[in-house]
C-alpha cells in the first residue's frame, strides 16, 4: 500500500486574520482516515479569542462575536487538546496534512506560547510532525500549471468535493483528498517516496518556490516578504 492509500490526518483553522504573530484561532479541526474511502474521524474545537472577530473575517467563515461568545471555549484548554491531537497523530507515525502548513502550524505554535507559555515542538516531544502540503505539492509537482492554487482550485483541478468552504473541518477533509488525489495523479514520482522522505524533500521546495516568488515581487516593485521557512516558521526572539 502507498502511503497516499494508507492512514493520513489532517487539520485546519479559521482565524481572526492573516497575520500570524498577532491573529487568534477561532476554530479548529483534526480529520484522520484510516485508508482511502474510509469513514473519517473528525473532531472541531469553537474557540471564543478573547478579541474581537474584523467583519472581513466573519465574512470569510461566518463566525461573529456573538456566536463565538456563545458557543466558544476559551483558548488555553482548546490549544492544549488540539496540541495533544496532533502529538497523538505524530506518535503513532501518521502523517498530517495541512493546506499552507507555515500558517496553520505557525499559528498554533503562537497561540500555544501565548495561552499555554510552550510550544507546539515541546507538545510533540520526540515525534516531529510528518506533513504534507497540497500547496506545496501540487505547485512542484504541476508547477506551469497557470491559474490560482487555493483549496477551492485544487479540488476543482483533482476532483475533490469541497463542501462548506471554510469550515475548518470540511477543509481539512478536503485537503486531505487532494493529497491523496495528488499522490494517485504522480504516483510514478512519488510512489517510491517515504511520508518522512517527502516531508524533508517538501521544506526544500517550499524554499524555492519562495525565492521565486519573492524575485517576482521584487521586479513588481513590491516590498512583500515570502518566508522561505516550512512547516512552522520560527518564533521571534523579542528584546528582554
Amino acid at each position: 500500500m502507498c502511503w497516499f492509500e494508507g492512514p493520513l490526518a489532517a487539520f485546519d483553522t479559521e482565524t481572526t486574520g492573516v497575520d500570524v504573530e498577532r491573529e487568534r484561532i477561532v476554530s479548529a479541526a483534526i480529520v484522520v482516515q484510516a485508508s482511502e474511502g474510509a469513514q473519517p474521524l473528525v473532531t472541531r474545537w469553537l474557540v471564543n479569542p478573547g478579541i474581537p472577530v474584523p467583519p472581513e473575517a466573519t465574512a470569510v467563515h461566518g463566525l461573529t462575536d456573538v456566536h463565538l461568545q456563545q458557543n466558544g471555549r476559551w483558548p488555553a484548554p482548546v490549544m492544549e487538546e488540539v496540541a495533544r491531537g496532533l502529538a497523538e497523530q505524530a506518535a503513532h507515525g501518521i502523517p498530517l496534512v495541512v493546506m499552507n502548513a507555515p500558517f496553520d502550524l505557525t499559528l498554533l505554535d503562537r497561540e500555544l506560547r501565548r495561552h499555554r507559555a510552550s510550544s507546539l515542538a515541546e507538545y510533540l516531544g520526540p515525534a516531529p510532525l510528518c506533513v504534507l502540503d497540497p500547496w506545496v505539492l501540487d505547485k512542484h509537482l504541476d508547477r506551469y500549471r497557470k491559474g490560482r492554487r487555493t483549496l477551492t482550485d485544487l479540488c476543482a483541478q483533482y476532483g475533490v468535493e469541497l463542501a462548506g468552504a471554510h469550515d475548518a473541518a470540511a477543509d481539512a477533509l478536503a485537503s486531505l483528498g487532494v493529497v491523496r488525489a495528488v499522490g494517485r495523479r504522480f504516483a510514478s514520482r512519488l510512489e517510491r517516496l517515504t511520508p518522512v522522505e517527502l516531508h524533508a524533500r517538501q521544506a526544500v521546495w517550499h524554499a524555492a518556490q519562495a525565492r521565486g516568488l519573492q524575485a517576482w515581487f521584487a521586479r513588481n516593485g513590491s516590498e512583500e516578504e515570502c518566508d522561505p521557512a516550512w512547516p512552522l516558521r520560527p518564533a521571534i526572539r523579542t528584546a528582554a
